[in-house]
């Protein structure tokens, strides 16, 4: 959990839920080098820019983000700058993407985006985060009488 960030100007404590959807829900990270090609990128895109990742889940069609970010980036510029990076540097290092993916999209148009508080609810999406991608078997609900 990352402690309130203080700036010239303004302190802040913001984080962001996303949720990013790969173009016709192509499973693309069933390959182990689009996962730590992926994971660089965002460690890349950390040292430019005002915005840390927390944690990251990678299912093999989509990926999910806890972020946080200065005040001064909006969801929307955050979302663009993440997906235009991630999507540019993908496709140089692995060509093969862009055969599987026509027409030069990586991701879909949409997106989730949700704020997170601090307490507990930043822990419940922390943990779904670290879970996706694991069989269903393992994290399905059981359900019982009383």
């Amino acid at each position: 959990m990352r402690a309130v960030v203080t700036t010239e100007s303004c302190a802040y404590q913001i984080h962001y839920h996303f949720v990013i959807p790969v173009k016709y829900r192509k499973a693309i990270f069933d390959n182990p080098d689009c996962e730590h090609t992926l994971i660089s990128i965002c460690k890349g895109i950390e040292e430019r820019y005002d915005i840390v990742f927390e944690k990251g889940g990678i299912d093999l069609n989509h990926v999910h983000l806890l972020l946080s970010a200065a005040p001064r980036f909006s969801p929307s510029d955050i979302i663009r700058i993440v997906k235009s990076i991630t999507a540019r540097e993908l496709f140089k290092k692995h060509p093969g993407l862009k055969r599987e993916l026509w027409g030069g999209h990586l991701w879909s148009e949409g997106y989730f985006v949700a704020t997170i508080g601090e307490g507990g609810n930043k822990d419940v999406i922390q943990k779904y985060i670290e879970n996706q991608g694991k069989s269903t078997e393992e994290l399905q609900l059981k359900l019982f009488d009383f």
